[in-house]
């Protein structure tokens, strides 16, 4: 009997082992598990995520947003079809202050000349009435101030999401609305650890100037190797596929989406500065996998370079993407 007993204990304890395992493995897998399927819900998940306000429209209103940018309404300033909006209005408004929260995004900080820029920061604002957009050309001037991380003068410029026939985003000068607000290519000096400014016109709002304008320009190329995908547009909307440079220690994040033949892009056509250190990064999520590629090196004249792809995890990419904050 007692060892039958003997025999029944130790059956009972290998299963309880043999269950406790693999319930350890269950939870190490989930824990190692993507959350994100595709390049469209990796910006979405994390990106920066939508901050909403709801507000008067008939008095002025000013709001903090959660990384400190500060937003000034006055009464007024929407019109929804031509006619002043009063009333409760929604305002949606994302913060891209730093290098990650751009990358994450899937923006850049692309001149629309195709020269990059060094971002001091820029933010995305909507407004609708019971779920529908407001205009988007504003019948007073809204005042924004951004937090700013240098001293100095920044320049003003406004996003647009069509880049030529392609879904890409770029930056350009403010452009003057039918209400007379916006429309000039703002300068502004850092002050009390902001830049402040006034914008005519809801949607991509943007404090940049352009990097190591003097250097010589080149173009430079770049072959991806084990690319699963096809180059991914902005925010992700369509393709997999990213490819940027940061530059090393400036708020450059520029994104080469011009293809160069079936797995290259190239940048814009003698737009990138001659003898600045940085690193080319690459990463690609589709069918629920992540990959991912990098290169430091210092710009030389026509440059061609070669990343190779490799399978990584959603968690790596986080931590790498984050990293270059500091880069």
């Amino acid at each position: 009997m007692r060892t039958l007993n003997l025999k029944n204990t130790l059956t009972a304890m290998a299963l309880l082992l043999t269950f406790t395992a693999f319930l350890q493995a269950c939870k190490k897998d989930k824990s190692n598990r993507n959350s994100a399927s595709n390049a469209k819900e990796f910006t979405a998940l994390f990106g920066p995520q939508v901050q909403r306000i709801q507000i008067n429209a008939s008095t002025t209103n000013t709001f903090t947003l959660q990384g400190g940018t500060k937003v000034t309404i006055p009464a007024g300033a929407f019109k929804k079809d031509g006619n002043t909006v009063t009333g409760t209005v929604m305002i949606s408004a994302r913060e891209f202050l730093k290098r990650s929260s751009v990358i994450f995004g899937g923006t850049n900080t692309n001149h629309i000349s195709g020269a990059p820029l060094m971002s001091d920061g820029f933010i995305y604002l909507s407004a609708s009435v019971n779920g529908n957009q407001v205009d988007k050309a504003l019948s007073s001037n809204i005042s924004i101030a951004i937090p700013a991380k240098r001293s100095g003068v920044t320049q003003i410029w406004e996003g647009i999401e069509q880049v030529g026939n392609a879904n890409q985003m770029a930056w350009q000068a403010p452009v003057r609305n039918p209400n007379g607000g916006g429309g000039i290519k703002l300068e502004t000096g850092e002050v009390q650890g902001f830049y402040n400014f006034d914008m005519g016109n809801l949607g991509w709002i943007n404090c940049d100037v352009f990097y190591a304008y003097t250097n010589p320009k080149t173009t430079t190329r770049v072959g991806l190797v084990n690319n699963p995908g096809s180059f991914a547009t902005f925010m992700g909307l369509t393709g997999e596929t990213f490819v940027f440079f940061c530059a090393k220690g400036s708020n450059v994040v520029a994104q080469l989406y011009n293809t160069d033949g079936p797995n290259a892009v190239k940048s814009y056509d003698n737009m990138m500065p001659i003898g600045v250190q940085g690193k080319y990064v690459s990463f690609s999520i589709k069918d629920g996998k992540y990959y991912y590629a990098e290169l430091e090196t210092t710009i030389t004249a026509d440059q061609q370079v070669t990343l190779t792809l490799t399978e990584t995890n959603e968690a790596t990419i986080q931590q790498v993407i984050n990293s270059l904050d500091n880069y």
